[in-house]
């Protein structure tokens, strides 16, 4: 199943944001803590190579614990500040501002800047789609309404300043993708988690795709979730799939299951943490620790 997704309104964002790269001292990216390799934008990576930037791991209550440790772990040895936040629950957001304003004094004093600690603070904070970027602008800017939010990718639209405090300033900007994803599973990885829009991509594939990736990891917890027999994991997704539609009634007349309706309840369950803390990948180098972690959790 290959995936691309890359709308309009991203190039214009793209062109935005390299106008506006003058303008800012530090980077805030959000990406999701079950993907993170997939949800960090290598564009980006370019763009703002020289800026200080903080990452942060996004909606970790939906993601496997032991491995969220690992991946803030790989991302300071990568030389980045990190903080693992859960935005949707205001836990963590608060390390955001001063991880940024202990980034910039530190820059300054190193450049012998008689402005250090001082001086107002400009901050983008920037994400692909649905990584929870919003969520994480309007907890850092303490407002309700701050900025646009939605469980479907693309809400934000328009690039916006809030005032965070008397002296941090921050500029919001819409999700961006890029252009062609590097391999088949970046593209699945991003559907699975609802970076990419349900409407370019078949959702029974998808699903059948996720409960591939699923079944051995994680196994026991659709065991669990769904009532289906363990030596149904040995099957194919697609099978899986067919097998938790029978389980949950998903049944048209005649009793032929519903996939396309069985495939949506499990993306969503995956997305919405009914199956539990799932995380999609591990650090390179560190795939060992993956299987031996995440069923002793179930």
């Amino acid at each position: 199943m290959q995936i691309q997704w890359y709308p309009g309104h991203m190039a214009k964002t793209r062109k935005m944001m390299e106008e506006n790269i003058r303008l800012v001292d530090v980077v805030v990216e959000v990406i999701d803590a079950r993907a993170p390799y997939s949800s960090k934008n290598p564009y980006l990576d370019k763009l703002w190579q020289k800026r200080p930037r903080v990452i942060a791991l996004n909606k970790t209550d939906l993601a496997d614990p032991f491995i969220t440790a690992l991946w803030k772990k790989y991302y300071l040895e990568q030389g980045y500040s990190v903080v693992a936040i859960d935005a949707a629950h205001n836990k963590g957001v608060r390390e955001i501002t001063p991880a940024v304003e202990a980034l910039i004094e530190q820059r300054d004093k190193e450049r012998g800047s008689k402005k250090a600690g001082t001086r107002t603070i400009k901050m983008m904070i920037t994400g692909i789609p649905n990584v929870g970027k919003s969520t994480v602008v309007n907890a850092v800017a303490k407002r309700g309404g701050a900025a646009k939010t939605g469980n479907k990718p693309g809400v934000t639209r328009d690039k916006q300043w809030i005032k965070v405090s008397d002296h941090v300033m921050l500029l919001d900007t819409p999700g961006i993708l890029w252009p062609k994803f590097e391999n088949n599973e970046t593209g699945l990885n991003l559907a699975f988690i609802g970076s990419i829009s349900d409407d370019v991509v078949n959702l029974y594939q998808l699903a059948s795709e996720l409960l591939d990736r699923l079944k051995g990891p994680y196994g026991s917890r659709l065991v669990e979730r769904y009532g289906i027999d363990p030596s149904v994991l040995d099957k194919s997704g697609d099978i899986i799939l067919e097998e938790i539609g029978r389980k949950r009634g998903h049944l048209f007349k005649g009793g032929q299951v519903d996939t396309d309706r069985t495939a949506v309840m499990v993306l969503d369950e995956f997305r919405s943490g009914k199956l539990n803390r799932i995380s999609l990948e591990v650090p390179k180098g560190r795939e060992g620790n993956k299987d031996a972690q995440s069923e002793s959790r179930s």
